[in-house]
């Protein structure tokens, strides 16, 4: 068995602080940690780490936090052939702030994975094809994430959506 994910990689900027500072307001905090998020690239060192065949299909930018994307592949086990390096656009990022209650607010920023394209999809065909199940989410680029599905499903894939974040969605 082998998995197939469409998704995208961020270097998550956690910053834990008394509160959640209001518009124009500063705050001084008292913890900061930078560690791996987006979805699919979570789901991805997930399934690798359980022992799956796992391949992650997505855009990185050719700098710091792109390196510390493929460090984490590369320690689980994950196959990122399917991940391409970007010269034009850096690896997304997202700020989370987060209060002493554990409530958050996140600003997600794709960055390079914002770039992927359908053409990247039919580059990754060939590892979607031999998959037992293809996973996404609606991190990447709506029309990309669709296109993917279906590319995914014409070939008897067993596809699965996270509808994440929440967005409007076609009902095809």
């Amino acid at each position: 068995m082998s998995i197939s994910i469409l998704g995208i990689y961020v270097a998550d900027l956690v910053f834990f602080g008394k509160k959640i500072p209001v518009e124009g307001e500063t705050i001084l905090g008292n913890n900061f940690v930078i560690g791996p998020g987006g979805k699919g690239s979570n789901q991805a060192v997930a399934a690798a780490k359980a022992g799956v065949k796992t391949y992650f299909i997505s855009k990185i930018g050719d700098d710091q936090f792109g390196s510390m994307a493929k460090k984490i592949y590369d320690e689980a086990g994950v196959d990122y052939s399917k991940v391409m390096v970007s010269k034009e656009h850096a690896t997304g990022a997202a700020g989370i702030l987060i209060n002493q209650e554990g409530q958050n607010a996140i600003n997600v920023v794709p960055g390079a994975a914002g770039a992927l394209t359908k053409e990247d999809i039919d580059n990754a065909l060939d590892i979607i094809k031999q998959s037992s199940v293809f996973l996404t989410q609606l991190e990447a680029p709506k029309d990309v994430v669709m296109y993917a599905l279906k590319m995914a499903k014409a070939n008897n894939v067993t596809t699965v959506l996270n509808p994440a974040p929440a967005s409007e969605i076609d009902k095809d």
